[in-house]
């Protein structure tokens, strides 16, 4: 950044700006303001009434190192630590994938999927990472129980700490576990999954804040981008009661189309697709036979 020392916030925003403009930040503007706010501990909107405010030296230094990262492609998200979802305030790490809005889809979905379930129901979020669809489904049913699942132990960890922040530690538990490996027959009312699916060769194509700074185990889901699916689908219908349902996120049509074949060659009934808030079919469900 060029600012000058102490420069007022209307100048370190104006600089800041150019700088993630020049870099391809896809929403310069925006992210000047949300570091800006976060390095000093304000609202976004609250800029607007201290433009000719005048920053002091470390504030300007830890706003140059914020705008630094982003100019190098860290994600926003992870440079102020978190992400909103669902309503909720989710701590994010490199360790983890961001929430992405279209993910609220299927939390969303999941919740009227629960509508019908007995009370106290089971719910298992597989490669749960941020926690993100554990903590609202459990938010957002007062009586659900949720195993949040994932390989890895870091991202298990941030997880944990989500639960912790947002006081659902009584009815959610983080487990490190591969797929479904630790949970016994038949005691899911609902299971929820947004996989790995991006197919490995795409991945040198994707925004640098994905395929540099977020966890590739977590994006790259193989030559097709469906390595992952159905181990989920024929691990599934086992852990599930009958009656429960199988809830996850796609790539789109494509795959899509071949999970359908998958599920119901295993087995489930009443599948089921929705839209992404982008109108891409992507998110899909279906139910063990009662």
């Amino acid at each position: 950044m060029t600012t000058s020392l102490g420069g007022a916030i209307r100048d370190q925003l104006a600089d800041a700006t150019d700088r993630l403009a020049g870099a391809g930040v896809p929403s310069p503007a925006v992210d000047a303001e949300w570091l800006l706010a976060h390095v000093l501990g304000m609202r976004r909107s609250e800029l607007w009434q201290a433009l000719d405010r005048r920053l002091s030296e470390p504030e300007r230094a830890a706003y140059a190192t914020a705008i630094g990262r982003r100019a190098g492609r860290e994600p926003l998200q992870q440079i102020v630590g978190w992400e909103e979802f669902c309503g909720l305030r989710l701590r994010v790490s490199r360790d983890v994938l961001v929430p992405r809005p279209e993910t609220e889809v299927l939390a969303e979905w999941a919740l009227e999927l629960l509508a019908p379930a007995g009370p106290q129901p089971l719910v298992i979020d597989i490669g749960t990472g941020s926690g993100c669809l554990a903590c609202a489904i459990a938010a957002g049913h007062p009586e659900a129980r949720v195993l949040a699942l994932d390989i890895s132990l870091d991202a298990a960890r941030v997880a944990h700490r989500n639960v912790q922040d947002l006081a659902l530690g009584e009815r959610v538990q983080v487990i490190v576990a591969d797929l479904l490996a630790t949970i016994a027959s038949g005691v899911a009312d609902l299971i929820v999954a947004n996989p790995p699916y991006v197919p490995s060769g795409l991945m040198p194509r994707l925004p640098p804040e994905v395929r540099a700074h977020e966890p590739r185990l977590a994006v790259d889901g193989g030559p097709d981008g469906m390595a992952v699916i159905p181990l989920i689908v024929n691990a599934a219908l086992d852990r599930l009661r009958p009656g429960g349902v199988l809830a996850l996120e796609t790539f789109g049509d494509a795959q899509v189309g071949q999970a359908t074949t998958w599920l119901r060659a295993a087995g489930f009934v009443d599948v089921a697709a929705r839209e992404d808030l982008a109108g891409v079919v992507r998110m899909m469900a279906a139910r063990r036979p009662r």
